[in-house]
């Protein structure tokens, strides 16, 4: 009888053990918080972070994800990202440039949370910084805009003439440059991150102006459907479009984050995540172009692809010299390149591109 008692006292033992430690394992699950600048349901910017916070919620070693849509890039971003560490949060993502100073305040006054800020470059010793190389889809998409355009004058619609932007725009000019150096580019600015309306209405305004190919900075996807209208050619920016210009869009450049989102989770969850500046090649598979329209000839798929495996290889740098400046400045020098840091400064446009205010 003593035996048996002692037996089951033992099965007793392993099973609460065993109980205890599922329950370990399943409080130490994370709970992760995503801040957006604009709506979940902007067909661009946001949404694409937002399928990246979907791809997390399926994973195993997440309790559950919460995020907050339409925040302004000034102190309402810093209550927000307060309220998801009180909220128990323990990584927090912030995916716009102007939450980046908040972003910091909150990390030093929660020191045992993690942080990720998108496109900025401060960082500290629980908060990162983190982008992808957007800059080489750019470029391939702008080899296919080069051979699809018939007036060789291109139309870009962009948010704010910030380093970021800037740096986009000119990768695509290059692109387009590389396969026909006299296309030129126009720009304007919505100065703005989400505006519909006023995206639409600088996009006719290019249209106008005798542009026959529309490519995008901006967030929604009203340019793709102005182009649809005026049946020019179109390039979405941040996720597939082709839904929004069926006929004129001939491919769009786009993130996928749960790439890296979901490889951050686990190395949070690990306790191996260390903070750093993040930048993402092509070859991570973080950045990318959708499928091309049928109107794409092979020969210009095939010449896409060629390239993006040059740059996979470390064979072509989109910013290598000779460059110069639309005022005629070398800027960068035959058998040099820009580096990294000076790519997070970009404050200037290659020649080629014109940025004046177009009139209606």
């Amino acid at each position: 009888m003593k035996k048996l008692i002692l037996g089951l006292l033992v099965i007793s033992l392993v099973l609460i053990a065993g109980c205890g430690g599922e329950k370990a394992k399943e409080d130490s699950r994370l709970k992760v918080g995503f801040v957006y600048i604009g709506p979940v349901g902007d067909a661009g910017w946001t949404y694409a972070h937002n399928e990246g916070r979907l791809a997390v919620d399926t994973m195993s070693v997440v309790e559950k994800t919460i995020f907050a849509e339409n925040v302004k890039e000034n102190a309402e971003s810093e209550r927000t990202i307060r309220q998801m560490a009180d909220q128990g949060c323990d990584l927090i993502f912030t995916t716009s440039f102007g939450f980046m100073d908040y972003t910091l305040n909150v990390a030093n006054a929660y020191p045992d949370k993690t942080f990720m800020h998108c496109s900025g470059y401060k960082t500290s010793e629980n908060m990162s910084a983190y982008f992808g190389k957007m800059y080489q889809a750019r470029y391939l998409a702008g080899i296919v805009a080069g051979k699809m355009t018939e007036k060789n004058l291109i139309g870009y619609v962009a948010p704010f003439p910030i380093p970021e932007c800037t740096r986009l725009a000119n990768a695509f000019y290059l692109g387009v440059k590389s396969v026909n150096p006299e296309a030129k580019m126009k720009i304007v600015f919505v100065n703005s991150w989400y505006d519909p309306a006023k995206e639409k209405e600088y996009t006719l305004s290019l249209i106008d102006a005798g542009c026959d190919l529309i490519a995008q900075h901006a967030d929604s996807a009203a340019p793709q459907q102005a182009a649809e209208e005026r049946g020019v050619w179109a390039i979405g920016y941040n996720t597939d479009m082709r839904d929004f210009a069926p006929t004129k869009n001939l491919t769009s450049t786009i993130w996928h984050w749960d790439v890296f989102y979901k490889d951050v989770v686990e190395k949070v969850y690990n306790k191996t995540w260390k903070s750093g500046n993040y930048w993402l090649g092509i070859e991570t598979g973080i950045v990318g172009l959708a499928p091309f329209n049928s109107a794409v000839p092979q020969e210009v798929i095939k010449t896409v692809d060629a390239k993006k495996q040059e740059m996979i290889d470390g064979k072509l740098h989109v910013f290598a010299g000779p460059l110069s400046d639309n005022k005629g400045n070398v800027k960068v020098a035959e058998g040099t390149m820009m580096t990294d840091e000076e790519l997070t400064q970009f404050d200037w446009f290659v020649e080629g591109i014109y940025t004046e205010t177009i009139e209606k």
